[in-house]
């Protein structure tokens, strides 16, 4: 796909990515359970393996489904558990589905992160994983699964205190990436969460190109250069949290005050302007922003109807007079941030 694209040049057939391994990764927007979504509270595991089938099942003959899923979201297991039953009833092909999953921080040495890739991909049991991601670009201090499966920023079951950042350069991991394509167990490799620079230096040392980069993308938080870069360099981007802080207003209090504070961007009035101009959603014209820009989206949502609603996010166009109307509220206003709420802040984006 065409780097950002004005609205005149914007298509508005069902648009798709290829990525640098050939494979048509899917078509956009995205079609996302909220039983695979971040159970950011850690209180509980979301683990409804029917929730994929039934996904499945709403969305027979509307598009390609991906699952954003990861080990960090742990819920892994149960989310393929559906998609087998789903494949084996019948409903789809797994070619049909598109899985993305990602690697963790504790787990970025040589050693931990192959076995890591494998266990991950038969928790899935599809055969292989899709697109496998580099979830943060730190690595942390190994945790064994044994003792905290599902360990997230911390390194104690009572997540008051945040593991150590361990010596693990980006180079060594992005090695073992590769050897997880070589062996089958992923098709695409990829990152999320990381800068410009970043970027440019891994350019210098991929055997295997990065194909994705998912990033966290809104009107409030735009990040034109890295995303103009990203696909100039023949990546793939994909925007997590679309709508802004709406997904993060029902965190913990340390990590929700920044969305609290801000106005929603789908209670936007200029928002609200566009879509009532042609006759959208407030939530369709910001995954349309976001398509017109030339990236992928991952909304998540568990009702039928909205489901419906956000495949019919790419047939209109913005103008170029609306799409500035956008690009001023770019506050460079970040939400996944965990140099907020930690008692160790962990300062990744600066």
């Amino acid at each position: 796909m065409a780097a950002t694209q004005t609205a005149t040049q914007a298509a508005t057939q069902t648009p798709s990515l290829k990525l640098p391994s050939g494979q048509v990764s899917w078509l956009v927007p995205f079609a996302q359970d909220e039983q695979f979504a971040y159970n950011k509270t850690r209180n509980y595991p979301r683990s409804d393996s029917d929730s994929g089938r039934f996904l499945l099942k709403r969305l027979q003959k509307q598009s390609t489904t991906l699952f954003d899923g990861a080990y960090d979201y742990g819920n892994e297991k149960e989310a393929g558990e559906g998609i087998q039953r789903a494949i084996k009833e019948g409903l789809v092909r797994r070619e049909e589905i598109f899985v993305v999953s990602k690697l963790w921080n504790n787990y970025h040495q040589t050693e931990h992160a192959l076995k890591m890739a494998r266990s991950q991909c038969d928790a899935w049991g599809l055969g292989y994983l899709d697109l496998y991601l580099i979830h943060f670009p730190i690595a942390q201090k190994y945790i064994d699964p044994e003792i905290i499966r599902y360990p997230c920023w911390w390194s104690d079951e009572e997540k008051k205190v945040v593991a150590e950042l361990d010596a693990v350069p980006m180079q060594e991991t992005w090695r073992v990436m590769e050897t997880i394509v070589d062996q089958g167990i992923a098709r695409n490799i990829g990152v999320s969460n990381v800068s410009s620079q970043l970027l440019l230096d891994m350019q210098t040392y991929v055997r295997i190109p990065i194909s994705s980069l998912q990033i966290e993308l809104h009107p409030y938080l735009q990040q034109t250069k890295l995303v103009k870069l990203a696909q100039s360099l023949g990546i793939a981007v994909t925007a997590y949290s679309s709508f802004g802080p709406q997904s993060f207003l029902e965190l913990p209090k340390e990590f929700s005050q920044r969305a609290k504070n801000t106005i929603p961007l789908l209670e936007h009035p200029v928002i609200l302007g566009i879509a009532k101009a042609h006759g959208k959603t407030s939530a369709q014209v910001l995954l349309r922003w976001a398509t017109q820009r030339g990236t992928a989206v991952i909304p998540k949502s568990n009702s039928k109807e909205r489901l419906a609603q956000n495949l019919r996010s790419y047939d209109f166009n913005m103008s170029d007079a609306e799409l500035d109307q956008i690009a001023a509220l770019d506050k460079g206003l970040r939400f996944n941030d965990p140099s907020e709420g930690l008692v160790t802040p962990l300062v990744i984006f600066s």
